[in-house]
């Protein structure tokens, strides 16, 4: 009896999948395919996700087109240029003077770190216009080295788009105790030394082509390296939002 009733069972069964329609084949590649890789269904992206990522679009394409990046020279003048991405500093060297004369000429200059203070309100009208239309003065650091034998000279500057003026003087001494960078032994406020020394020192260093000219480059190359990391982190950013 048992048997009977699973004879007329599979008969059953194969009566109906014989009259049911058959599956199409892309239909159940399509099945297999999206079962088998769940990874490959992708969730979509939150309204917060999508207004970013057209916000960085948006900002990446104006940079791109209005203040493209350009590659940064690899030298000015005696200076060899050392850059390396990411950083936020700078760094020259005058390698034709050390041949030549002996010294080492090092020049390190930071991103941009401040700026003039807007004028006063009570300033005269011409000098507020003139103002506005030359836009705000940015200001970058350097620190400058000469390096002779054993004695180094330093020179901390702030440096204009077109000026450079030196804020402190100091001594150094190459090696001290140790190996590694010099130690301090003493330093001088420039704005305290007498005229003469003033004129002495800034000649020494327009010498070594430290002046306006290597201010006016570092501007342009600051403005342009700031753009470049500018760039390529909003790019980094869009392609996290993309995974």
């Amino acid at each position: 009896m048992a048997r009977a009733i699973l004879r007329r069972a599979l008969s059953l069964s194969a009566a109906a999948a014989a009259s049911a329609p058959a599956t199409p084949r892309f239909a159940a590649a399509a099945f297999a395919s999206t079962s088998s890789s769940p990874s490959a269904i992708v969730p979509p992206r939150s309204p917060l996700d999508d207004r970013l990522h057209r916000l960085l679009r948006s900002e990446i394409t104006y940079i791109a087109e209005r203040r493209p990046p350009y590659p940064p020279p690899r030298s000015f003048k005696s200076f060899a240029v050392e850059d390396r991405r990411g950083e936020q500093w700078v760094r020259l060297r005058a390698a034709r003077r050390a041949a030549e004369a002996g010294e080492e000429v090092k020049v390190e200059a930071t991103m941009f770190d401040g700026a003039t203070e807007p004028l006063p309100e009570d300033a005269p009208l011409f000098h507020r216009v003139e103002s506005l239309e030359r836009g705000p003065r940015l200001h970058l650091s350097l620190i400058v080295e000469v390096t002779r034998a054993d004695r180094v000279l330093g020179f901390i500057c702030s440096a204009w788009p077109d000026e450079l003026t030196v804020r402190h003087v100091l001594t150094l001494r190459a090696g001290g105790a140790g190996a590694g960078s010099g130690s301090a032994r003493g330093g001088r406020n420039f704005e305290k030394l007498g005229a003469e020394e003033r004129e002495a020192v800034t000649k020494f260093l327009k010498e070594r082509e430290v002046d306006e000219e290597l201010a006016g480059f570092l501007h342009d190359y600051m403005a342009n390296k700031e753009n470049m990391e500018l760039l390529r982190w909003l790019k980094t950013v869009e392609s996290f939002l993309d995974k």
